[in-house]
């Protein structure tokens, strides 16, 4: 039999292990360090222990405090990237590393409000309540569990419904070069979508132009629906990329509570260029036009995070936004998002120029999903309309100059009746919502049999079988008559003579 004191023993005994095992949990303190170095925005410090894409914060006097995250290391130094201002900052400052780094809470109440790089609120409608944390890399799905795209998603775009009909949870780029009317059909499909809940990404763009977005193009109705994100040209090169990472995991937080997202990222360039500035910073070397490797690492990594979700989620369709420097469809960053989207719509100048908008090169652009989502019949009109198209372009200064004789080629001739139909198709007004439904019936209207098939048949050819059955029934007088005639010599013939 146990005395007291034995008893009192394990008592504490079970009560020590209990808390042992609690302690075994708890992460260690963090150990500052130091601030060593600092040039252009490349920070290192010594003396602390971080991971890559770990939060610090560099404490240079009681008034001042800046975020850093870690973006690379060698040795005992770390290489750390801020996310604000770095006026004060001292030498010898402490670097404090921070916990749970890499995530932001978000939740519901995000719709309708304006938000940076970090979802601090830019609206001043005060803060913002959320319900959960999400990691701002995201998590990658298994590409076997993804739903097929099976669905046709309206865009309210008359020219991108009909001849680039848009799949649900396909990703679609937008070439563009500057003043072309990017910006206008963004809001065009921001406005007029069917989606649940709209994702804007203004990365980098200038800060005049978030406002304008937002009150004029985007507008109160569609900000209702809508979560935007904004990190202007002004801000350091690592919160363009935290608004990039942000505006897609908001998109996947509606999108696994069954919600199809309108994911709009305005503009995959700048993305890129804000991680070329850190790679370069960092030393790591440039390979094509200046861009390093990394940069050609990120953007899978961040498009391939839209899509459809596994069965019972909903989708994000997304629209990236690249800007072709100099109008060169052949630029690094064009080239490389071509090659992961699922489509491209590309906006030429010489259309904008000519005034018809959106300036939609339908030629140049195509949806690699529209056979999925589309009858054979209306791919067909599109394909219709397409070589019409492209004939009249190919042959336009003919055409313009009057040197193409009508009858020399049947294409022609039909390209040239329809080319009225086929640009008051392809042009719409901003203000102006075209559904799917009758986009395709417009489509079918344009494409319809009429004076262009005519004209098409009087030009065409007769076949030969045909011209010996109207031979036959000509009378026999006049059938040796012609033959006569067309046997003579040629001094002979009336021509000749004259």
């Amino acid at each position: 039999m146990s005395t007291p004191r034995q008893a009192h023993a394990t008592r504490w005994r079970h009560a020590l292990s209990a808390y042992e095992r609690r302690l075994a949990h708890v992460p260690p303190p963090p150990v500052a360090g130091r601030l060593t170095r600092m040039v252009g925005l490349t920070l290192e410090a010594e003396g602390c222990q971080a991971a890559i894409g770990d939060r610090c914060e560099i404490v240079s006097s009681p008034e001042s405090h800046v975020e850093a995250e870690v973006v690379g290391f060698a040795g005992e130094r770390l290489y750390l990237m801020p996310t604000g201002d770095l006026h004060g900052m001292r030498p010898d400052a402490r670097v404090v590393p921070r916990t749970q780094a890499g995530t932001v809470r978000i939740g519901p109440r995000l719709l309708g409000r304006v938000v940076d790089g970090a979802c601090r609120p830019l609206d001043g409608q005060g803060p913002i309540e959320a319900e959960t944390s999400v990691r701002l890399a995201g998590r990658p799905i298994n590409p076997l569990l993804r739903r097929p795209i099976t669905q046709a998603l309206d865009v309210g775009v008359r020219a991108i419904n009909g001849m680039l009909t848009i799949g649900r949870g396909q990703r679609v780029g937008l070439f563009a070069g500057s003043g072309v009317g990017k910006s206008v059909l963004l809001g065009m499909m921001a406005r007029y979508t069917a989606a649940d809940v709209i994702v804007v990404g203004l990365i980098g763009e200038r800060g005049r132009e978030v406002k304008e977005f937002i009150e004029r193009i985007l507008g109160r109705a569609g900000l209702a629906r809508s979560v935007v994100v904004a990190t202007p040209a002004d801000y350091p090169p690592l919160m363009r990329l935290h608004g990039a990472w942000l505006a897609t995991a908001v998109a996947e937080y509606f999108r696994d509570r069954g919600r199809n997202v309108l994911l709009i990222m305005d503009s995959l360039t700048r993305f890129a260029q804000a991680q070329r500035e850190i790679a370069l910073a960092i030393g790591e070397a440039p390979a094509t036009k200046g861009y390093p490797p990394s940069v050609f690492a990120r953007l899978p990594q961040l498009v391939e995070r839209a899509g459809n979700g596994v069965a019972g989620e909903g989708s994000i369709t997304a629209f990236y936004t690249v800007l072709a420097e100099g109008d060169d469809q052949n630029d690094p960053i064009v080239d490389a998002a071509r090659a992961i989207l699922d489509g491209h719509v590309v906006l030429a100048r010489r259309i904008a120029e000519a005034g018809r908008y959106p300036a939609i090169d339908i030629e140049a652009s195509v949806s690699r999903v529209m056979h999925d989502v589309v009858s054979a019949a209306d791919l067909a009109l599109a394909r219709r309309l397409r070589q019409a198209t492209a004939v009249y372009e190919h042959n336009r200064d003919l055409i313009t100059i009057g040197a193409y004789q009508r009858g020399s080629d049947p294409r022609i001739d039909e390209a040239i009746a329809r080319w009225p139909q086929i640009e008051a198709f392809l042009r719409q007004d901003m203000h102006e919502r075209v559904t799917l439904a009758a986009s395709v019936a417009q489509l079918a209207a344009t494409m319809a049999e009429g004076p262009a098939d005519a004209a098409r048949a009087k030009t065409t050819p007769e076949p030969r079988a045909a011209q010996e059955s109207r031979a036959a029934q000509e009378p026999r007088g006049a059938r040796d008559l012609k033959a006569a005639r067309d046997a003579r010599p040629p001094h002979e013939t009336g021509a000749a003579r004259k």
